[in-house]
């Protein structure tokens, strides 16, 4: 039985990681005897955890759990404000569903200026590797999946985020309101991550809940959450014929963008009415799609990939929960037969689709929503109305209100947005917790607006500049005050 294990440190992270720790022994011929010794002399520290000593990985400043769009820019920005950051990430890419979940492109918050530094560098990436993000029609951020993938790589290398992949939280260890610790899965076995101030990047709220703060799941007035997705790719796409097919011959005119951006979409029930709506309805007549299957289709071109689209879709019915790990796993097995469908329906039916196959599958199902918590303020759905303004705001959006399945909102007027307060991020119940992304306070209709991936990559940007602040002005992170870090680190500043 394997009783501990040790990752291979570079000189840097040591001086960087005052204090960081590895495991005392190490898996057969990983490393070299003198790699062996010089990490006995930094580590011997374990923890014991239900009855069993496991090793202690890092001991560091920040740990973020999550390496999705939120946890990647936390990671990076508190990284750069000299702090020691780990990142635990359950996969083997960053970028969270924008890399692993096929979701893509990013939508535009509707927001004058609503770019951070952050969110500003993601694209100014992309075009350097030759990736234009920017149609000038969609206002969306276009990317590539496995250029992203690579950014955030080197994103955090350079600004020396320590990243530990296939590893998942399963538990925090937490006495009076602080959290000391994260216990991880990882493919050498449980494990611990120390750190003096933690960011929930799970999307879920996964290590908020289990460290006592006080949270909420699903709709409010039904307790269902949003359906959840489980996109695809497919290849082998004439889209020129596509593209003629659907924007001059039907004169679909819901998307303007052109080649190679473009876009496809139905969505039957709604007030917008689509020129391939009846395309799946035929489907639904003849018995070749479902009902379900017809609902709701959409597919976006990939830039740098050619003939390549990104499908939205299907949307797995209501009836399986994102917070319920059997009905979610059920939901895996009748998306994969949705999904399996609604491709060969296009292959038969869809022009530009006749020699298209599925390319990939998304390693994780796209949840809209799942837990959020219940933080020093609740946003509500008149904040999103009212365009409310903050003092302590780490940013602004104005995506309209889209909760599928239970409502959707008129946008606001052009020009108008909300922002997000630091206050949304943090609770009462543990004083070194922050948390970003999709799983903040807020209300199930608010959080359906403020879901989008630029949104959680600022709210994440937003937290890993503030765990930094605290750390170095040894403020808890539940007692910081955005509105008093200097104007010049903040990624924010409001308007008023």
């Amino acid at each position: 039985m394997l009783k501990g294990f040790s990752i291979p440190i570079s000189r840097r992270d040591l001086l960087k990681l005052a204090g960081v720790t590895a495991a005392g022994a190490v898996l057969s011929g990983s490393i070299n005897t003198n790699d062996v010794e010089a990490a006995e002399k930094i580590s011997g520290d374990s923890i014991k955890y239900a009855n069993k000593k496991i090793p202690v990985l890092y001991s560091a400043d920040v740990c973020v759990c999550g390496g999705g769009p939120a946890g990647t820019a936390a990671a990076v920005n508190a990284a750069r404000k000299d702090v020691s950051v780990v990142l635990i990430e359950r996969g083997v890419a960053l970028g969270g569903l924008g890399v692993l979940g096929c979701v893509y492109p990013f939508m535009d918050t509707h927001a004058p200026n609503s770019d951070t530094p952050y969110v500003a560098e993601l694209k100014q990436r992309l075009r350097k590797k030759g990736i234009e993000p920017f149609d000038g029609v969609t206002q969306q951020t276009w990317h590539n999946p496995e250029t992203l993938a690579l950014i955030h790589d080197e994103m955090c290398e350079s600004s020396g985020v320590n990243i530990l992949y296939q590893t998942v939280v399963v538990d925090s260890i937490t006495s009076g309101g602080k959290i000391s610790a994260v216990i991880v899965q990882t493919i050498a076995g449980l494990a611990a991550v120390k750190a003096k101030t933690f960011i929930d990047a799970t999307g879920d709220a996964y290590l908020a809940r289990c460290s006592g703060v006080d949270y909420e799941r699903g709709y409010e007035k039904t307790g269902n959450n949003q359906p959840l997705s489980f996109r695809f790719e497919m290849g082998g796409i004439d889209t020129e014929k596509l593209y003629n097919y659907v924007a001059i011959e039907l004169q679909e005119d819901w998307c303007k963008s052109k080649l190679p951006y473009f876009e496809i979409a139905e969505a039957m029930h709604r007030k917008q009415r689509y020129k391939l709506e009846e395309l799946m309805a035929r489907g639904v007549e003849t018995g070749e799609i479902t009902q379900d299957e017809a609902e709701y289709m959409q597919g976006y071109t990939i830039i740098g990939k050619n003939g390549v689209m990104s499908m939205n879709c299907p949307e797995i019915p209501v009836k399986f929960s994102a917070t319920d790990p059997i009905s979610y796993s059920k939901a895996v097995t009748f998306g994969r037969k949705m999904m399996r469908n609604i491709a060969r329906y296009l292959i038969k039916h869809l022009p530009g689709f006749e020699n298209a196959f599925i390319s990939r599958e998304a390693v994780m199902l796209g949840a809209r929503e799942s837990w959020r918590i219940k933080g020093k303020y609740y946003m509500v759905e008149d904040d999103y109305h009212n365009q409310s303004r903050f003092v302590d705001a780490v940013c602004r959006t104005a995506w309209f209100i889209d909760a599928h399945g239970e409502k959707v909102s008129e946008k606001l007027p052009k020009g108008g947005y909300y922002e997000i307060p630091y206050r949304a991020l943090i609770s009462d119940k543990v004083s070194n917790l922050i948390v970003a992304g999709r799983c903040i306070s807020a209300s199930f209709i608010l959080q359906a607006s403020m879901r989008i991936q630029p949104t959680c990559a600022s709210i994440g940007e937003a937290a890993g500049i503030a765990a930094a602040f605290g750390i170095k002005n040894h403020v808890a992170a539940n007692e910081i005050d955005w509105a008093k870090i200097p104007a010049h680190q903040r990624s924010y500043v409001t308007a008023g």
